[in-house]
C-alpha cells in the first residue's frame, strides 16, 4: 500500500489540518481522536531536506555551504524560511546587517591587498575566515 506525505494546510482555506485517526502498519489497529501533529509537519519536502542535511552538518553553515552548493545568504534564507515554519520570528535586519558587515570586510580586504599592505595569500586567509 502506497503512503502519502501528510498535508498540514487545508487546500481549500489554508488553515491548519488535524489528524483524526491513526492506524498502525503491523496490526491494522485504529484509533480516532484529535491529534496534534509536530512543528515538522509543517515543513515542505524541500525544508525537511535542508534541516537533514543542516543537522548532518551540525549545524556548520560553511558546511551546508558546501554539501548544498548554495551561497551564504540563500543558507540563511533557508534556515530563515524553516524557522518561521517552524513559528519562530525571524529578525531579518541582523542577517542583514550581518551581510554587509562581511561585504565590507572583503571590500576592504581587497583594498589593501591592491595598496600591497598585506600579500595574497594572507587576504585568501582572511577572506575564507569570513
Amino acid at each position: 500500500m502506497q503512503t502519502w506525505r501528510m498535508p498540514s494546510r487545508c487546500p481549500v482555506c489554508n488553515g491548519d489540518l488535524i489528524v483524526t485517526q491513526l492506524q498502525c502498519s503491523h496490526c491494522d489497529t485504529r484509533l480516532e481522536g484529535r491529534f496534534s501533529a509536530t512543528r515538522f509537519a509543517r515543513l515542505t519536502e524541500e525544508q525537511l531536506e535542508f534541516v537533514a542535511t543542516f543537522l548532518k552538518c551540525r549545524g556548520n553553515i560553511k558546511e551546508v555551504e558546501r554539501a548544498l552548493s548554495m551561497s551564504y545568504p540563500t543558507v540563511r534564507a533557508r534556515l530563515d524560511a524553516v524557522l518561521e515554519a517552524l513559528g519562530f520570528r525571524v529578525d531579518r535586519t541582523s542577517v542583514e546587517e550581518e551581510t554587509r558587515a562581511k561585504q565590507e570586510r572583503r571590500r576592504e580586504l581587497l583594498e589593501r591587498l591592491n595598496r600591497g599592505e598585506i600579500t595574497a595569500e594572507e587576504a585568501l586567509a582572511e577572506l575564507r575566515s569570513l
